[in-house]
């Protein structure tokens, strides 16, 4: 694992402007762009479409990062802006093209023997929405750790928080996420 960049650094050299700026992007894209990147395609699940949205990611995060409070985590706030930056961009596709993407596409209750011919993609999405109705710091670790198969000590070190505080907040998305599919499973 690579180890987590100083936010503080890369903050202290953003203030500091001119070559300095650049520097800070390039460390910030290099530590974070590949992390953001997963983040951003487990909701699209599209390449070309992830590479758009990350660029955006990118863009407006440099030109917001003085706005950066340090009330969490670089990645944190990077994560933020990465996932509200993908929802709004799928938002907007889905209104042009007049889809509706979040229509459901089968009725199901959780035990019937109906339940074996969900497809993988409903599966995915159903997953992706119950991740995206948890709170922020739940929905981060529960990536991190679901998804990129981290350990706790890896996770507390990028997001600078103690590893009972990620197990708890697991924990809890865990619960949530059991009860959000077993509400959609039971519609």
């Amino acid at each position: 694992m690579q180890p987590r960049p100083d936010d503080k650094h890369i903050l202290k050299l953003f203030h500091q402007g001119g070559r300095n700026r650049n520097e800070a992007f390039r460390i910030l894209v290099d530590a974070y762009g590949e992390m953001l990147y997963r983040q951003i395609r487990q909701i699209t699940r599209n390449h070309e479409l992830t590479n758009d949205i990350l660029q955006n990611v990118l863009v407006k995060a440099f030109q917001k990062l003085d706005a950066f409070k340090g009330d969490s985590a670089l990645y944190t706030w990077l994560y933020r802006i990465a996932r509200n930056e993908t929802l709004n961009y799928l938002d907007k596709e889905k209104r042009r093209t007049g889809i509706d993407l979040d229509e459901p596409v089968f009725e199901i209750l959780a035990g019937s023997n109906s339940l074996e011919r969900i497809d993988g993609e409903r599966i995915h999405e159903l997953l992706m929405n119950a991740i995206d109705a948890l709170p922020e710091k739940q929905a981060v670790v529960f990536q991190l750790k679901y998804f990129e198969e981290l350990k706790y000590s890896e996770i507390a070190e990028r997001l600078g928080t103690s590893e009972g505080a990620l197990k708890a907040s697991f924990f809890h998305a865990k619960e949530k996420i059991k009860e959000f599919l077993l509400n959609q499973l039971n519609q």
